[in-house]
């Protein structure tokens, strides 16, 4: 019998989860962008501030309310604010960070799916809930995901069914739709 094998059982399990953890952590290190520098993180952080700034601004024009009777933009707009906020401390405090990634191909998925997005934001008032959101479930499952046809059909169909009702039934809210 051999050293190791003469060891307890939670010993051996141990050794397994770390070569486990060691190989996934070479593995991902393998399919990492290269690192950006500061001058991503800047880049980065300017775009989310920007996003910040808009949403907040939109969300101002759909009207606050109050806490007792929130108007539609109330909790966008507080979100948004919350991103602003984190965007202005990430600017100041982690520019002398190094945990960034270089934009590449894949980078444009993020924009894809931020364009997507605003297309439903788009299409909702005109067409309805229910066809823009299948689009968008679509598209960031099969083509931003990679998921197979059949897995992009029922996933969306479920998701879309399932907002339609949680939404539109149980919580009555006004939002276009077909049916």
């Amino acid at each position: 019998m051999s050293e190791r094998d003469e060891r307890p059982a939670p010993a051996r399990r141990s050794d397994i989860l770390a070569e486990l953890e060691a190989e996934t952590a070479r593995e991902r290190e393998e399919h990492r962008p290269p690192a950006g520098g500061p001058a991503y993180q800047v880049a980065s952080t300017l775009v989310a501030l920007a996003v910040g700034v808009t949403g907040a601004v939109l969300a101002y024009g759909y009207g606050l309310g109050t806490l007792r009777r929130p108007g539609a933009g109330l909790w966008p707009f507080v979100i948004a604010v919350v991103v602003v906020i984190l965007s202005l401390l990430l600017l100041v405090l982690g520019r002398h960070l190094d945990d960034s990634e270089k934009f590449t191909r894949s980078s444009l998925l993020v924009l894809v799916g931020l364009v997507t997005f605003v297309g439903l934001g788009v299409l909702l008032p005109v067409i309805g809930f229910e066809i823009p959101a299948l689009l968008l479930c679509v598209i960031w499952l099969r083509f931003l995901g990679g998921e197979t046809w059949r897995s992009t059909i029922v996933i969306s169909l479920v998701t879309v069914t399932a907002f339609y009702l949680l939404f539109l039934v149980g919580l009555r809210i006004p939002l276009p739709h077909l049916f």
